[in-house]
């Protein structure tokens, strides 16, 4: 059996994060189903299984850089990357508080991990959470936090007394959420975020003690948990008669509660912005709407609010610093409020993966759905979901575009095609290739030609992309030094030089060497017009056959991408 762990070590963290995950994985579907404030929506458990994918998806990123060395990560590499992905990843009005939750403990375990700074990091988190959210609410995820703080903070005599007391508070108190929030009680179910949390927290418990916690009952319409015999938790009806998630048997208190009266979008998107500019962010936001919930800090913020007016909200972001992965939903459309209106979905559509904005714009003119994969921020599974069911069709070809994202982009295809969606994978490597699918792209004729020639215009084009080597390191090509510019194709190195120009010309030589009809150059946006002017004359004398066709891929990793086809 293995060792227990004495403090919040990275291990320690690493485990929790996977236990979570997979406890979401499971309980996903009950959350949604219970699912009824702010938003009738179902989505409360899906969204917090998103989120911890993404903070799992970070924690797994420190350990891999490590897997050269003899040690793990320092416990606050661990804690800072897993509330950063959940940051980065948080989706929904629940997601985006646990992401406050979650930074808030970083913040703290960063700075010691023993029980006396898990149950500070509990306090932290809870009050972190309350004063991130516009107008707090009873009866929800920050109630539920709140009691986990101060059961915790009154049983901190070591790590396992400690979780164990944050756990039982927090089902405690989830368990009375019905008596404090009224269109719980009338819905006859817990808060689904409060249900969550208990989720997460359960897992923590398994993590450092090694007991897997007593599995929640199914807290359905007309069920609630409710404490009895000295804690543990059953299911008990509430209020006579159950009623399906989301509708009450009288009057609600406001017309949001019953998720046809409230603002008509949800908006969501990270904000690059300084801290006195997301003060007056927040104001602006909360006179537009409601359910507004902003987190982050040192610089990079996660934006969450319902309003009538989505462009308003994203303007008020442009005012305020760099919007980014912008997200809006139409609740009539995509929450189910009123199929009626929903629309018919097309037959084929393509998803497509860009490693910058420059792309993503040219993908979409092309008819395309597209995804944003940001330097160092690669999308998770539920991203590229979500990019599915927005893209409405029937057929779906998914383009990655990316080695890395080969099993991510597999299991979003799988959850699709569950949700009856056909989904083709096409195993595009690099941008470049997804560019020469898309651009054989054919939606009326069949789905199986249509893949199969995307499949063939992608494995005929051979890829490239310059780099700057960060430090010195041996490659294929020989020894690198820091500064030095590295021509990777196919994805080894196989050039080293000294400047941009001159090292994407003998990439060019190399690969064109084997032949080809036309070149692709997708420049980096700090990357001048005068480099491709001066690579296209390059492959015009060298290969007069040869084409050149030149994009911008604006704010993207590797300063050029090269295609050869």
């Amino acid at each position: 059996m293995p060792q227990l762990p004495d403090d919040l070590d990275a291990v320690a963290v690493r485990t929790w994060c996977s236990l979570a995950l997979e406890a979401l994985g499971r309980e996903r579907t009950e959350i949604d189903a219970i699912n009824v404030y702010p938003i009738a929506d179902g989505d409360t458990g899906t969204n917090l299984y998103l989120t911890v994918e993404s903070a799992a998806a970070a924690v797994e990123a420190v350990f891999a850089a490590h897997e050269t060395g003899t040690t793990t990560p320092a416990t606050a590499d661990a804690v800072r990357a897993m509330a950063h992905g959940a940051l980065i990843g948080a989706r929904g009005n629940s997601g985006t508080i646990l992401a406050q939750l979650l930074r808030g403990m970083a913040g703290v375990l960063a700075e010691g991990s023993d029980a006396d700074h898990l149950a500070l990091a509990l306090a932290r988190a809870a009050d972190a959470a309350r004063q991130a959210v516009a107008h707090p609410v009873e009866g929800t995820v920050l109630t539920v936090a709140t009691a986990a703080a101060e059961a915790a903070r009154g049983n901190a005599r070591d790590l396992h007394a400690v979780v164990r007391a944050a756990y039982e508070g927090a089902r405690a108190a989830l368990a009375r959420t019905p008596e404090q929030l009224a269109v719980l009680g009338r819905a006859g179910v817990v808060d689904a975020g409060g249900r969550g949390l208990v989720t997460v927290l359960g897992a923590l418990l398994e993590a450092v003690t090694g007991q897997a916690p007593v599995r929640e009952p199914r807290t359905g319409p007309g069920k609630a948990a409710a404490p009895v015999d000295g804690g543990s938790v059953v299911g008990l009806p509430v209020g006579g008669v159950p009623v399906p998630a989301g509708v009450a048997d009288g009057p609600l208190d406001c017309p949001e509660e019953a998720g046809g009266g409230g603002p008509a979008f949800e908006v969501i998107y990270l904000l690059e912005a300084r801290d006195e500019q997301v003060d007056r962010l927040r104001a602006r936001l909360d006179a537009l709407g409601d359910s507004l919930v902003v987190v982050g800090g040192d610089g990079l913020w996660h934006v969450h609010v319902h309003v009538d007016d989505a462009g308003a909200a994203v303007e008020a972001g442009v005012e305020a610093g760099r919007p980014y992965r912008i997200r809006i939903t139409h609740f009539a459309t995509e929450s189910g409020h009123d199929v009626r209106v929903q629309a018919e979905p097309a037959q084929r559509a393509v998803v497509v993966v860009v490693p910058g904005d420059g792309l993503a714009g040219l993908c979409t003119e092309a008819g395309a759905t597209a995804v944003i994969a940001r330097p160092g921020e690669p999308p998770a599974s539920g991203e590229l979901v979500d990019a599915i069911r927005r893209a409405h069709a029937r057929e779906v070809v998914l383009l990655p575009n990316d080695a890395a994202l080969r099993h991510t982009a597999a299991a979003a295809a799988e959850q699709a095609r569950t949700e009856g969606v056909r989904v083709a994978l096409v195993p595009t490597r690099a941008a470049v290739q997804g560019i020469a699918a898309l651009a054989v792209h054919e939606p009326d004729r069949g789905f199986d030609e249509d893949v199969v020639a995307m499949t063939a215009a992608a494995g005929a084009t051979r890829y490239a992309e310059l780099a700057v080597a960060e430090h010195r390191s041996w490659t294929m090509a020989g020894i690198c030094q820091a500064g030095d510019v590295l021509g990777l194709i196919d994805g080894d190195v196989a050039v080293i030089g000294a400047d941009v120009q001159t090292t994407a010309r003998t990439v060019l030589d190399r690969m064109l060497a084997a032949g080809g009809e036309l070149v692709t150059l997708v420049l980096g946006e700090d990357v001048p017009d005068t480099l491709a002017d001066a690579l296209e004359e390059y492959v015009r004398e060298g290969h007069l056959a040869v084409d050149t066709v030149v994009y911008r891929g604006g704010h993207q990793r590797a300063p050029l991408l090269i295609g050869v086809e």
